[in-house]
């Protein structure tokens, strides 16, 4: 993990020790990774709020979509298989949903209770096209998974 990484979940950590409300750790961790890299056009979570369904949650950057179904684009891959989607051209992807027309690439990152249900993602867009690395993709995963590994 880079320097930039370990100082940003310790400054995470730091931040949001003891926080029990999901919404306030959402929103410190979405302002401090966007703070955090020039590279981060919009970062901000999705929640899943009914089966198959997204709703935006805390976010930094301009407007994001509202809802997005489990079925579409590239959060609703990450929620519909649990897995991280590193998108180094969103052109590219297949149902790919434009909230904005200046994103190229995208970083979404599951993000999982302690009993491993999904409880939203971690959305990252850049105006640059492949902007985004497996360090970034792991050392999120891993700040995402001490931050909310707190919730049952």
């Amino acid at each position: 993990m880079s320097k930039d990484y370990i100082a940003l979940s310790k400054r995470i950590a730091s931040l949001t020790e003891g926080e029990t409300d999901m919404v306030a750790l959402m929103a410190t961790v979405a302002c401090e990774v966007h703070q955090s890299d020039a590279r981060f056009d919009w970062t901000g979570f999705y929640r899943v709020t009914e089966p198959e369904l997204l709703k935006i949650g805390p976010y930094q950057g301009g407007h994001g979509c509202l809802t997005i179904p489990f079925s579409r684009g590239v959060c609703g891959a990450a929620a519909r298989t649990g897995e991280v989607q590193l998108v180094s051209d969103v052109a590219a992807f297949p149902g790919h949903i434009a909230c904005a027309s200046s994103t190229r690439s995208e970083l979404v990152l599951p993000v999982f209770d302690n009993n491993s249900n999904i409880i939203g993602v971690f959305d990252i867009d850049s105006n640059q096209p492949d902007a985004f690395t497996e360090e970034d993709a792991t050392a999120l995963a891993d700040m995402l998974r001490s931050v909310f590994a707190r919730f049952a």
